[in-house]
């Protein structure tokens, strides 16, 4: 072969190599980048599914808020001399000692404290309730948030009791209602808690105040009081719907010792209902009066006539002679709990829990010579057959608080579902 074509054959092996080079690198760099897009695809198609996800998950992440209310803690004369310490300071702890673990469960603990707590008026029960200042710190402990003082003893110790006792509970950290402090109710913004998420409007009315409010300007009254005027009470809780989640109204009114509402009652609750109340928490009677569930936007809607009270000294041993003296003793400590889905609250579960105050001698008398006693609120699922309580009393009270605990039941009637 001559050099010429030896030479021609080796520029064509050569530009056939190189050409085979450019053919295996395009191949690998395609193969590269189509492997990359398929990489960055499946990122991009996954990052919409999280995004999407997500966007489902909090349309319908469902939020719950466990509310427990009670009615009147009424401090009459022989409980606070009870828990008078060698010292002269007051303790009260032990009037909650059973509550206390059921309040730990609820996200929000609402009571109505039926008094006042003043410094400058002397000690006093019925019929003008002043408290010593350490039932706060009592309160506090067992886990209250909010106090309802919307009642008709609020002015027992005048307009300046009425500020001293609200400044009480603010000033340990327990929101009030029912009573504008400031004197400021036209200008004053809702009581509005938001637990877990969930916006819990709470407004509180009462019928009158003993007559006391005649110790007071028109303007005062209309500053500082919440009383039941419809045309206010509508305002407000059409302004507590659009605010917030869902709304919990405590009116106190209606007739003592009955264990029926008023025609009066059934009504004004009705309307609070039209108003945008979800819940209705009465009060005021000193006994149990029924449940009753209201449709409303194909919803149910709660109404509690009056929950009793709550802790007292009104009992079978003191009121005998009043119409349904047994009944004062015993109470409910209501336990709600509303789910919020999306835009939409409702109440999920609503259970009417009867309660009983146990008073029992502690072997002190006080300086006027009456026997003073130990005082405290019983659940009395804890206290009945089975309950993880019920060795501690005696046959006699045992066989006392079954009674309590059936008819406060059948009372109630109270089936949520």
């Amino acid at each position: 072969m001559s050099d010429l074509r030896r030479q021609k054959r080796s520029r064509n092996e050569s530009k056939l190599i190189l050409l085979g080079l450019l053919t295996a690198f395009v191949l690998v760099g395609f193969t590269f980048l189509f492997h990359q897009w398929q990489k960055d695809s499946v990122r991009f198609r996954g990052h919409s599914e999280t995004e999407k996800t997500t966007s489902v998950t909090e349309t319908d992440e469902k939020k719950t808020a466990r509310v427990m209310a009670h009615g009147d803690l009424l401090y009459h004369d022989i409980i606070y001399m009870s828990a008078r310490q060698a010292d002269g300071s007051y303790d009260f702890t032990n009037n909650f000692e059973y509550v206390k673990p059921w309040f730990d469960q609820a996200d929000l603990v609402i009571g109505d404290f039926e008094g006042t707590i003043s410094a400058e008026l002397p000690l006093a029960g019925y019929p003008l309730f002043n408290a010593p200042a350490e039932v706060v710190t009592a309160i506090k402990a067992a886990g209250y948030d909010v106090m309802d003082l919307a009642h008709n003893h609020i002015l027992d110790s005048y307009l300046s009791g009425l500020v001293s006792t609200a400044r009480s509970f603010t000033d340990v950290g327990i929101d009030t209602v029912g009573v504008y402090p400031e004197g400021n109710r036209s200008s004053a913004p809702l009581l509005i808690k938001e637990v877990n998420g969930i916006k819990i409007a709470i407004l509180a009315y009462a019928y009158g105040f003993n007559g006391m409010e005649g110790n007071l300007s028109a303007e005062e009254q209309a500053n500082y009081l919440s009383n039941l005027d419809e045309a206010q009470m509508k305002k407000e809780l059409e302004a507590a719907e659009t605010a917030a989640d869902v709304t919990i109204v405590m009116p106190q009114m209606g007739v003592e010792y009955s264990l029926e509402p008023t025609q009066e009652q059934v009504d004004l609750y009705h309307k609070m209902v039209e108003w945008g109340a979800d819940v209705v928490f009465g009060g005021h009677p000193h006994v149990a009066e029924p449940s009753e569930t209201v449709e409303k936007d194909g919803e149910q809607k709660l109404i509690i006539y009056s929950m009793g009270n709550f802790i007292s000294n009104q009992r079978m041993e003191t009121m005998e002679g009043v119409t349904n003296y047994q009944w004062t003793e015993r109470g409910v400590l209501m336990d709600v709990t509303f789910e919020k889905k999306g835009d939409k609250t409702t109440i999920k579960t609503a259970k009417a829990h009867p309660t009983w105050v146990n008073r029992t001698p502690n072997g002190g008398y006080s300086p006027e010579g009456y026997e003073l006693y130990n005082y405290q609120t019983l659940i009395l699922e804890d206290f009945i057959q089975g309950g993880k309580h019920r060795d501690k009393l005696d046959a006699n009270t045992q066989a006392r608080i079954d009674t309590a605990y059936t008819e406060m039941n059948d009372l109630m009637g109270l089936h949520w579902e």
